[in-house]
């Protein structure tokens, strides 16, 4: 058996720990920073729920249609379609094969969901 050189796996553990530590280091700041300057007034009106500066009235029990959510969620897989195609559509004339197929085979997957929806009556608006 060969023995495995951690050198090797030490500028990955660097960049992993940095990697944590710029997650983490806005979080704690960001909560030593509340906790030293923040003004301590707990009352009714601080600890109410926001909802758009409007008081709460009714019943918090809404039904929601899922349809709308999924109206929506077919729309935003749509529209980035078009951010995905643009660089498609911009190198065209200077596509290889690859690409070109590629180009393809992601329509076809989205034409393959427009059909699903059209199906499941998901572009129905009622």
């Amino acid at each position: 058996m060969h023995s495995v050189d951690l050198d090797i796996y030490r500028p990955i553990a660097i960049l992993m720990i940095a990697a944590v530590g710029f997650a983490i280091s806005p979080l704690a700041m960001a909560w030593l920073w509340s906790k030293k300057f923040s003004p301590r007034k707990p009352g009714p009106v601080k600890n109410a729920t926001y909802e758009c500066g409007l008081a709460s009235q009714g019943d918090a029990w809404i039904q929601f249609r899922a349809e709308y959510y999924l109206y929506a969620i077919v729309f935003l897989i749509f529209d980035v379609e078009a951010i995905f195609l643009l660089p498609f559509a911009v190198a065209f004339s200077g596509l290889t094969l690859g690409a070109a197929i590629a180009m393809l085979v992601f329509i076809l997957l989205l034409a393959e969901g427009l059909v699903w929806a059209w199906q499941k009556r998901v572009l129905v608006w009622v």
